[in-house]
Order: structure tokens, then C-alpha cells, then sequence
């Protein structure tokens, strides 16, 4: 039985949290807050599973809400937040930054069919972060790991001329340290899935702006591949490129229920440019990718893989690993040496 303490200010919202988790028999809702005063001592005293909590909750938001709980009672926690309200918006991306696991739409004002799918996600997200051990934040860290070294090659490639990642649930945390450990010259051009809520790219985005030295932003299509940048995916729109110069973007039909699709991104990119491609798999819930990773393979492209120890969830990693098409599986504090390893050639023009 997952226990969860649920925190939400709006009597109608809370209910609705309350009756969607409690449809299902393997949770129970035990403890409810308004405020966030209330959070922390309810979570030390009840000690639940994980606590769903509302963005915008009073007094002191998400973020600093969340940042409390991740330093004196760790705690799974998942952001609910109105995708159209941009002050929600952002503070589900700091409270990410804090410590929160996943973000998902809050069901209030949902049409019936949305908020249906909106309360199956709920419940496969509550159910999958549950289980996810947390660790300590105390309060003013924000330095990443230290980047450590890869080990050497095994197998000799071209050096690598562009970099596609896809990440899920745990993603913005991962591609935070990630991208903070890639130099300001690292020559190849980044591409980027994150499977997020609609509304929420241009806040990861800027985020990411801030602890990297790397230029973020959020891919247009048809506009030239540059180094030193990173192109995140829109929402609702798959990611890709036309030729080895130029962003592609397309609102083809959704790969297995995504858009944008890691396998789309994937496939694009090995398609064009083959075995000077390097392809990323971070943490998150499913297996969207494996189908692209598979043509990366083909095309004679590298493909690294999280490892399950530094996921919070090991499902797309470890469905690529399971299909056996990760050259390497990597704790999250090696893939940028990795990465650095692999453009070496491609900076110095070789």
C-alpha cells in the first residue's frame, strides 16, 4: 500500500486529488495540508510514501516548500500544477530544481477525456516515483557532482559530431547536472527530449540557461545547427533534423502516446548523420526511445545509457540495456567525460 500525504490550498482540487488516488486500491490518502506551514510536520509525524502537493500552495510555494522537505525529511514529492497559470509553471521548475521528482497537470477544469488521462498519469507517476529513493538537499546546495572521468573507448568511432539525449521522469534534475558538466567549448550540438507537461519548455528551459555554460533554447524549426548550443523540443511537436545543418521539427502523429518522441528524435538523427552521432538515454518511466536507438545501432552510431543506480527510474535506460543497444551504461556523474571524450577529435578539427 502506498501511503501519501497530499498538500493543496483549493478545497475542490484537493478533493479531486483525494478521490483520484484513492480510486486506486493499492494507495491510501493519509494525511491532507492547506498550507504550506503544515507539510513538514505532517510528513515528519505521518512519515508517507510520498507527498503529492500542489505549485501554488501557501504561503511559501512549492519550491521552498519542497526545498524544506528535501533537507529535513526527505521525501518523494510530485508537483500538481495548472499548466496555463505561468507562476505555477514556475515554481514546478524550481521545485524540480529542489528536489521534486515529476510534474504533472492539475485535473481541476480538465474536460472529462483530458482529465481521465490526466488521472491515469497521476496515478502511474505517483506509483512509479514512490518507490524512488531520495536523498538529502541541504538548504543552499546547488553545486553538481564532480564530473568523473569516462573510462576509455572500447570500440573506435568517428569523433562525435552532434549529441541527441532523451530524458523522462527525473530529467530535469539529470540533464541540470549533465549539461553543468559539458565546457563552454564543447563543439557539438545538443538535441533534447524531456517528456514534460505542456506549458512547462520554456521554464525548463531558462532554468537550464542558468547552470550551464552551454546556450539553451527551445528549438525552431528550419533554424541552423550551431556548436555550443542546446536545442530543447517545443511542446507538442516531434524533434529532429532536415540535413546536418538545420533543426527539424514535425507534428506527426505521437509515438507511443508521445510528441515529442524520443525514437523520433533518435531515428532523425541517426538517419542523417550515422556513425558521427552520439545518442543519450536518461532516467524515466516506459521505453519511448529503444525503437530509435535501434536504428542509432544500425546506422553505426554510439548510444549511452544511465545506469539504474543514478536514475530515479530505470525504465528507459533500462530498456535500451535490455534490448542490448547501449554501448555504454554510465552513472550520470560520468556521461559528460564521456561526452567531452568523444568530441575531442571533432574540437580540435580532426
Amino acid at each position: 500500500m502506498i501511503r501519501i500525504v497530499v498538500a493543496e490550498s483549493s478545497l475542490r482540487d484537493r478533493d479531486g486529488l483525494v478521490a483520484t488516488l484513492r480510486d486506486d486500491p493499492g494507495m491510501a490518502v493519509i494525511g491532507e495540508a492547506t498550507r504550506s506551514n503544515e507539510v513538514l510536520p505532517l510528513v515528519r509525524r505521518l512519515r508517507p510514501d510520498i507527498l503529492v502537493m500542489g505549485g501554488d500552495l501557501p504561503t511559501a510555494g512549492g519550491f521552498e516548500t519542497t526545498k524544506e522537505i528535501m533537507s529535513e525529511q526527505p521525501t518523494p514529492v510530485v508537483i500538481v500544477s495548472d499548466e496555463g497559470d505561468p507562476r505555477q509553471i514556475e515554481q514546478s521548475i524550481l521545485a524540480l530544481r529542489a528536489g521534486a521528482l515529476a510534474v504533472v497537470p492539475r485535473l481541476a477544469g480538465l474536460m472529462p477525456a483530458e482529465r481521465e488521462s490526466a488521472g491515469r498519469r497521476l496515478i502511474s507517476t505517483v506509483r512509479a516515483m514512490a518507490g524512488v529513493k531520495v536523498v538529502r538537499h541541504w538548504l543552499g546546495q546547488g553545486t553538481p557532482p564532480p564530473m568523473r572521468p569516462a573510462a576509455p573507448l572500447v570500440i573506435a568511432k568517428p569523433p562525435a559530431r552532434i549529441v541527441a539525449i532523451a530524458a523522462s521522469t527525473g530529467g530535469p534534475a539529470a540533464l541540470q547536472v549533465l549539461l553543468s558538466s559539458l565546457p563552454a567549448n564543447f563543439p557539438a550540438p545538443i538535441l533534447v527530449v524531456q517528456h514534460i507537461g505542456k506549458g512547462f519548455v520554456d521554464g525548463l528551459v531558462s532554468w537550464l540557461n542558468t547552470v550551464s555554460s552551454l546556450k539553451v533554447r527551445v528549438a525552431t524549426g528550419g533554424e541552423p545547427i550551431l556548436p555550443h548550443t542546446v536545442y530543447v523540443a517545443p511542446d507538442d511537436a516531434h524533434l529532429g533534423v532536415i540535413d546536418r545543418g538545420h533543426i527539424g521539427l514535425s507534428r506527426a502523429e505521437p509515438i507511443g502516446g508521445f510528441r515529442p518522441s524520443a525514437t523520433y528524435l533518435f531515428e532523425q538523427v541517426a538517419r542523417v548523420f550515422g556513425p558521427s552521432a552520439t545518442h543519450v538515454i536518461l532516467t524515466g518511466m516506459g521505453q519511448d526511445g529503444v525503437a530509435g536507438l535501434r536504428i542509432a545501432v544500425e546506422t553505426g552510431g554510439r548510444v549511452i545509457a544511465q545506469d539504474e543506480a543514478s536514475s530515479v527510474v530505470f525504465g528507459m535506460p533500462g530498456a535500451a540495456v535490455a534490448a542490448g543497444v547501449a554501448d555504454s551504461v554510465l552513472p550520470l556523474s560520468a556521461i559528460g567525460g564521456e561526452l567531452v571524450q568523444i568530441t575531442q577529435n571533432a574540437r580540435e578539427g580532426r
